[in-house]
């Protein structure tokens, strides 16, 4: 990362180690992971439980309720958007009811996409934290947005375009398919001309510009996603790769970033006995990383004792003999345990806009977080 000058001309947050290793190295990592052991993540259409633990039920699930750390568990912002806090998980519910009841693939479906846009947007989000300070022409940051957001979408695109794949999002035909070969085609022609303009820009400002102030966090940022997206879902054809990309890429730097946020705002706070101020403590991590992984235990655990019933051997204590539910019950049960996961992705696009001001890094009031 260069010298201890270079680093602090970044445009880091303030933790430039911390970011470094759970929010920009994660895409990296994953990606290393999988090229040491290709063949395994080739083909494989199904993820073994050990893999499932780490990466759905550890990671996936539990950075949802980090979310409950920038909402629900701040009096602040508890007391400022009530309104929007409490109406957003019965607004939820209410339509999960809706859409199931209409449909079970269709309330698959409209969640798998709404999903979908949460981790697009998240890149998007990213991309504006790490590029707040460049002084580059408005007409490359119109096209840095535009191609973070087609390093997504293009994949995207791939997988409905191609077929299903041996992954899916949620559950099996969740995502519509098309065969539309010819416009495939196409997009694969554009997604090469993107990069090879994207490509072009970077030389030219490295060439115009002191090479010791070229942004490193938001080259990994692009980077990272477009590799991660790529060889997750278009490269490999595999449950364990998409998975492992896709989960690692999205949770954990989410979790940092919630981590950052709590930490500038309550690890300076002069009152004691606050439940932030100890979360966000030198080493409150631990018992924030503990309860993320109590909250995401539990949701998992009433998902397979209630409905699933795959996992007995992870989720021993919510194994109930209960008689099958009715349609009725599951109209009603199924929507509301996916309440937590909704509204993670509804107020992922509010809460941060919320006293942005309070926000700051070093100094400087934040212009955009995760999903401004």
């Amino acid at each position: 990362m260069g010298n201890n000058s270079a680093v602090n001309k970044q445009p880091w947050l303030g933790f430039p180690w911390i970011e470094f290793l759970f929010i920009l190295l994660p895409p990296f990592l994953s990606i290393a992971i999988i090229a040491l052991f290709p063949a395994f993540f080739q083909n494989n259409d199904q993820l073994p439980e050990a893999a499932w633990v780490v990466l759905i039920l550890l990671i996936d699930v539990g950075h949802v309720y980090s979310t409950l750390f920038r909402t629900y568990f701040d009096k602040q912002a508890l007391k400022e958007q009530s309104t929007l806090l409490i109406a957003i998980p019965v607004i939820a519910f209410t339509i999960g009811v809706l859409l199931y009841s209409f449909s079970s693939l269709l309330f698959w479906r409209v969640l798998a996409y709404t999903a979908v846009f949460h981790f697009v947007r998240q890149q998007y989000g990213f991309l504006r934290i790490y590029s707040r300070r460049d002084p580059i022409k408005k007409w490359v940051r119109n096209f840095e947005t535009f191609f973070i957001y087609w390093l997504t979408i293009y994949p995207l695109l791939y997988w409905h375009l191609s077929g299903p794949r041996n992954f899916n999002w949620f559950v099996e035909n969740d995502f519509l398919y098309f065969n539309a070969g010819a416009i495939l085609t196409v997009l694969n022609l554009l997604y090469v001309i993107s990069i090879t303009i994207y490509l072009s820009i970077l030389v030219l400002e490295r060439i115009k510009k002191d090479p010791a102030i070229f942004n490193w966090p938001k080259f990994l940022i692009i980077s990272g996603t477009g590799l991660s997206w790529f060889i997750g879902i278009v490269y490999f054809n595999g449950d364990m790769a998409f998975t492992l990309l896709n989960v690692v890429s999205h949770g954990i730097p989410y979790v940092a970033l919630v981590w950052i946020y709590g930490k500038k705002k309550y690890g300076t706070e002069s009152k004691s006995g606050s439940f932030l101020k100890l979360i966000f403590s030198q080493y409150g991590w631990l018992l924030l990383i503990a309860l993320l992984i109590l909250f995401a235990f539990i949701e998992e655990g009433l998902w397979d004792g209630l409905v699933w019933k795959e996992r007995a051997t992870v989720f021993p204590v919510f194994q109930w003999n209960l008689p099958a539910f009715s349609d009725a019950t599951l109209r009603l049960l199924i929507p509301f345990l996916a309440v937590p996961q909704i509204t993670h992705y509804i107020l992922d696009g509010f809460i941060w806009r919320i006293r942005s001001e309070e926000f700051k890094w070093k100094s400087e009031t934040v212009e955009s977080t995760a999903n401004n």
